[in-house]
This record gives structure tokens, sequence and C-alpha cells, in this order.
């Protein structure tokens, strides 16, 4: 335990990446058997490159590509690795390094070294895999290649085939795999489950830090960096999930705040409200927090209002969430919670169901409730199979409508948001501004917007909240004033 923690950095078994292997290979041969296609062939995957900035020769921090970093947990860059499908060995390609490297960089390993520590079957240079499967390859005609190419529907951008020299020597599949690698992504064992708890815990404590000592006065960027200093001075995690969102005051209510163009550096105000979006990541898997708080540690009673409104939501999802419920409906039972509370504020009027099907829920919470979580933050699989995406506002926004799945881990991140740009279009319309109570929404001019974000494990009974840190307005503002709060409560 370090000082300043209660968690310790855990060790990472690389049995996780052997099972992630052995799920894929009984997937892929499930899949070939029921298509009458031969058992045989290789799975190859093309690990990631390091980048450099622009035209200098200023390395950025290498990531792995995480369907790389799913089945074979390597941290290098310039990896290739291969799946025999015919008897489920595995083979590591590390890139054949020059001598220079050892003077500026470190050891060259031997390869033994990559075969024991990342437990595969064997290892060559990335130069001879041509040569490597042709040898292997046990059928008739020229060896066949499952390659990774398909659609990210969180990115719309495409995962990227392995090349190499030698290539045009074989046969490539490029529809086989994607689908089948991404739905054993979708769906965590045991092992994974106790990293994305980790990186949940150390960023509940660190998220616990930041509500203790932020103060009017600081910057934005002073709670973004606390946050990344806990998590990685005693969480042990160098890359975050994605950039940090530290939005105070009526910059909470920028759904994507913290960019190059709005980069966490407004002061923090007295009467501010905070929304702050960070998670950590640890050996590739992720987490994704939300917790939103009065700058000045009391909330005050519009403040409250808004607050519990989206609590009311965020828990109404967690008592409803177990397999086999459509995500979709998920998303509609939290807009309803939230026009409910808003009208028994007074900030809108007229009947909550009418306010449904009008998709007002939209112009308080535009994007979906959730989306799937693990070595990406929108981890994918979101519509690869299942219900296609819907096409009214909101629900347009989510980035699944599947049906959720016992060993699924998804983000349950409800908000209530006054953007001008979606509100006062709806004030001035004549559909729907029979909802507003056009003198007490405008106290709420300038308000910002609150998230609430957990990372939630759909259970066989029903979920398992991963995320540890305070949510209501009274253990919020009695850690704020200093009270002690335990992570494993």
């Amino acid at each position: 335990m370090a000082p300043g923690s209660a968690l310790s950095p855990p060790q990472v078994p690389m049995e996780l990446h052997l099972k992630n292997r052995h799920k894929l290979l009984d997937s892929l041969r499930q899949h070939l058997s029921l298509s009458s296609r031969p058992l045989h062939g290789f799975v190859l995957l093309q690990g990631g490159e390091e980048q450099t900035r622009h035209d200098t020769d200023h390395l950025e921090l290498f990531r792995q590509e995480s369907y790389f970093a799913y089945l074979f947990g390597v941290k290098e860059p310039g990896f290739y690795a291969a799946i025999d499908v015919a008897n489920g060995e595995s083979i590591l390609f590390p890139p054949r390094l020059p001598d220079e490297y050892a003077v500026w960089l470190g050891e060259i390993k031997p390869l033994p070294y990559f075969k024991e520590h990342y437990m595969v079957n064997t290892a060559y240079f990335a130069d001879e895999i041509a040569s490597v499967l042709q040898q292997r390859y046990q059928g008739s005609g020229a060896p066949l290649l499952f390659l990774l190419h398909g659609l990210n529907t969180d990115s719309n951008n495409f995962a990227k085939p392995a090349e190499f020299q030698g290539i045009d020597k074989f046969d490539k599949d490029l529809t086989t795999l994607h689908p089948i690698l991404t739905e054993c992504r979708v769906i965590k064992t045991d092992l994974e489950i106790s990293l994305i708890q980790y990186a949940n815990n150390i960023s509940s404590e660190a998220h616990v830090e930041v509500m203790r000592k932020a103060k009017v006065g600081m910057k934005e960027y002073q709670l973004e960096s606390m946050f990344l200093h806990h998590t990685y001075m005693y969480g042990g995690c160098r890359h975050c999930s994605y950039t940090c969102i530290c939005a105070t005051g009526d910059n909470s209510s920028v759904l994507h705040y913290g960019h190059a163009a709005a980069p966490n550096d407004k002061t923090l105000e007295d009467g501010d409200i905070a929304l702050l979006d960070m998670g950590a990541e640890y050996h590739f898997y992720g987490s994704d927090i939300t917790c939103s708080f009065p700058i000045n540690g009391k909330f005050t009673s519009d403040q409250s209002l808004i607050y519990n409104a989206v609590l009311d939501a965020h828990n109404a999802v967690l008592s409803a969430m177990k397999p086999g419920v459509g995500w979709v409906d998920m998303h509609i039972l939290a807009e309803k919670v939230i026009l409910e509370s808003l009208k028994k504020g007074q900030i809108l009027v007229g009947d909550v169901n009418d306010m449904l099907s009008a998709r007002l829920g939209a112009l308080f919470m535009p994007h979906g409730l959730g989306h799937l979580l693990g070595i990406d933050t929108h981890d994918p699989g979101g519509y690869l199979k299942g219900p296609e995406r819907r096409k009214e506002p909101g629900l347009k926004s989510l980035r699944t409508a599947r049906e959720l799945q016992e060993g699924m881990v998804i983000t349950v991140e409800p908000g209530c948001y006054f953007i001008n740009a979606l509100l006062l279009p709806a004030m001035n319309s004549p559909e729907t501004s029979k909802f507003f109570n056009q003198q007490v929404i405008k106290k709420f001019n300038g308000f910002g917007g609150v998230r609430i974000e957990s990372d939630v494990l759909v259970t066989a009974a029903g979920c398992y909240n991963m995320t540890k840190c305070p949510r209501t307005t009274q253990e919020i503002e009695a850690v704020m004033a200093g009270a002690p709060w335990d992570i494993s409560s």
C-alpha cells in the first residue's frame, strides 16, 4: 500500500490474454464448422507503430492497438502475431532491432524472452513472417490468412488489416475475423473484470481526492492534474482512458469539454457546479467515471434539484438492468425520470408521456445513456448485431441498441444540461414551447449541467456498480468537508 492510497498496482497475469486467444479460437472454429469450412489458416494481426509528432523526431508515448492488446498483451510497438487455427498455437513476431537500439533505448531482448513473457508457443522476427507461416501451413493451396478488417461503429473508422512483405503469396479473408473477435471483446472474462475493477478503484479514489482539494480560485486544469497525479503516482496508471473533461460553471454544459480549443482553463468560481469526467487505464483496461459537485462544497436548492434528477435516473437504470433488457429502453427510462423531476421542480409543465413523444428529453440529455467499456473507452460491438441505430434525437446518439448480456461492462451516464443551442429553439417552437415554464427555466441560463457516470457489470441476476464514488448530495458534502470515504463501501 502506497502512502496516500489504499491501493497497490496489481500484477497482471499473461494468462488473461491466453484465455482471450482461446476464446477467439473456439468462436472462430465454431463459425468455420457451421459454415462447412476447413479448420486451417492463420489469424494474423499487426500491432501498433510508434508515431512522431508531425514532422519532428519527437515520439509520442506509445499505446498498443486494442485488438492486438486484447489477444497478446504486448506493450512494445512494431509487433505482428499469428494464431494457427489448426493447432491453436500462437506466434509472436517482434521487430528485428538494430544494434544502436541498445545504446539509446536499452537492452535488445532475445526471442525466448517474448515467448516466455507473453505466454506464446514460439517467436520469430517480423521479417520472417512469410517464410514461417508458409512452412507451418498444413492445408492445400496457398495458406489462408484471417485479417482484421471491419467498421468501428463509434468512430466510423475501419480496423487496419495486417500488411507485410510477401503477403501476396497468401489467400486473404477480410470478412470473417472482425465480427467474431469484436464479439469476444463484448463479454468480459473474470481476469478482465478484475483489471477494470482496479481501474475503477484507483479512479474513484482519485475523484474523491479532487473533490476534497477543489477550491474557489483554482483552475480547471489543476483538478485534471490532481487526478492524473493520483492515478499515476499511486496507481501505476501511465495512460488515461481519454482526455479529461474538467468543466465548471457553464462549461459543464459542453459535452466534450477539455479538448485543445477548450482546454480545462477556467477559474473556479463560488456557486459553480463542477462536472469532472475522468478515468484511468491500467494494462490497457480502462474506466470512465463522471462526478458532479458544487465547487464551494454546498449544493444550492437549484443544484440539488438537477443533481437529484440525474441521480434518480442513474439509480433507476441500475435497478432495472439485467440480462435481456434493451438498452434503448434504459435510455428512455432515464429520460422519463429526469423529465418527471424537472416537472416536479416546475421547470417543465404538461404530461411527461407527451414530452417523451416530442423527444423533449433529448434537449436536456442529447447524448446516449452509456457505452460498452473495456480496452477502449468506447469498446466496439455496439451495433455488431441486433437492432440498428435509431434515428430520433437523443436515441441516435446511443452507442449501442443491444440487449444486455451477462458479462458486459457498460457505462451508465445520464445527464441534464442547459444548452442554449438546443433549448432556445425549442422554447420558441410551437410544438415544444408549451412544455417550458419560461420564467423558471430562465434561472438556469448559465447553470451548466450535471452528469453522473458509473461503470456497471451486467450479472446473472442484475448488475454490479464497479464505481465507488460518493453519489448522494449528503455523501458529497461530507467528503468535501473532510469526512473519510472507503472505496470498498
